[in-house]
């Protein structure tokens, strides 16, 4: 069987992100080392063996064919609500994560800066990296220097240690994803998305799209966003419902003709079951 390494590794890289795996996730699935993974993608690796090409397509639930560059069939409508929803995207922060304000407490502790100035300055620049137009470096020298500490500040990790799952959301998702196509439509700042997935922060499930804002270098509720999203999910606009806890933003995807539900992060239980209800199958 002839092999194109550079088709391989975008395919593999490609059926990676959409079945919701990150490189290390999927090394620990395949047993394979995370260099020879990496080398794959790349189109480095001039002719991986057929065994590891096999290991990956069975960890990824694909066929070998389908891996090797066979004509995949396209993914179908699991179900239609009787609203005629086939698409949900789960907003992060605030829905499937209880939001990080205590990191901002953590951070105040740890540098001495007040809590208040931590605040203030995070909110400064956050449109700017979750939009992609600030990297994560840059922000963490700048926090630094704003606060003016000396000791270097790593972001992500008092994002990661103050985060923390809602059990019933992620019951929710793993159960909208037997019925529905679902996806992920986040502001988030850059190398979030896969630190939470690595610490099983969010449902662990086969999502068909993922949109990071800091990807796409679009943040909601800007309209390119929503008009990205809605092409990414391969449906009519009408049938997308988009759960959030902004009411800015879903009144921003209800110009887009989504459906919307709004997220309350204090009555998560009341949430969920309108999301079931209005999730009923037609």
């Amino acid at each position: 069987m002839a092999m194109d390494e550079v088709g391989l590794g975008r395919r593999l890289q490609s059926a990676r992100v959409a079945a919701g795996l990150t490189q290390q996730s999927l090394c620990q699935k395949a047993q394979l080392s995370y260099s020879t993974l990496t080398k794959i993608e790349r189109g480095a690796i001039k002719s991986p063996s057929i065994f590891t090409i096999q290991s990956i397509a069975s960890a990824l639930g694909l066929g070998l064919d389908e891996l090797m560059g066979s004509p995949a069939a396209p993914r179908s409508i699991k179900g239609r609500s009787k609203s005629g929803v086939s698409f949900v995207y789960f907003d992060i922060n605030g829905c499937l994560v209880r939001f990080y304000h205590r990191a901002f407490t953590r951070l105040s502790e740890v540098t001495g800066a007040p809590a208040d100035i931590v605040e203030t300055t995070f909110w400064h620049y956050n449109d700017q990296v979750c939009r992609g137009e600030m990297d994560m470096d840059t922000f963490n020298r700048t926090l630094a220097r704003e606060l003016r500490i000396n000791e270097a500040v790593n972001w992500l990790d008092y994002y990661i240690d103050a985060v923390e799952p809602i059990p019933v959301m992620h019951e929710l998702v793993r159960w909208t994803a037997q019925h529905y196509r679902v996806g992920l439509l986040t502001n988030i700042m850059p190398g979030a998305v896969d630190a939470l997935k690595d610490k099983g922060l969010i449902p662990n499930v086969p999502y068909d799209v993922i949109v990071d804002s800091s990807a796409v270098r679009s943040i909601k509720p800007e309209s390119q966003i929503y008009t990205l999203a809605t092409e990414k999910a391969h449906c009519p606009a009408a049938e997308i419902l988009l759960v959030d806890d902004s009411r800015v933003n879903i009144m921003a995807a209800e110009k887009h003709d989504w459906h919307v539900l709004w997220f309350d992060e204090y009555r998560p239980d009341e949430s969920v079951e309108r999301v079931k209800n209005a999730l009923e199958l037609a």
